[in-house]
């Protein structure tokens, strides 16, 4: 009977662990508002980037206001190598970026150690 139950739980971790891994999670998705013809979008940094994905309209001058509340050192940075963006990210402190919209495409972003990755879609 133990040894069922070994089996049993042993292949529900298996199955998480590859769910975990492998399965296909629902990323937070916003997109900015235009006000005085300035579109902008908050961004919270804590545990990786909510939301995760930005979609931008093309042409609009932008702004991404980034906010760190994560203490982790990985998540100090943000880059964005299409524009040649490297951005320190201090705890409890909105920085304001500014995208250049002026090409339509799909561009990524990641923390500073690459293991942390956001999406800017501009269209």
């Amino acid at each position: 009977m133990i040894k069922l139950i070994v089996l049993i739980v042993g292949l529900a971790l298996i199955g998480f662990i590859a769910w975990w891994f492998f399965g296909k999670h629902e990323a937070a998705t916003g997109t900015a508002t235009v006000t005085d013809d300035v579109q902008s979008i908050d961004v919270n940094v804590k545990g990786g980037y909510d939301p995760e994905t930005v979609v931008l309209k093309q042409g609009v001058p932008a702004v991404l206001n980034f906010t760190r509340q994560d203490p982790s050192s990985c998540l100090d940075r943000v880059v964005f190598p299409d524009f040649g963006i490297n951005r320190e990210l201090p705890k409890g402190e909105e920085q304001s970026i500014k995208i250049d919209t002026s090409k339509a495409g799909e561009y990524q972003w990641a923390c500073g150690m690459d293991m942390f990755h956001g999406k800017l879609i501009i269209k």
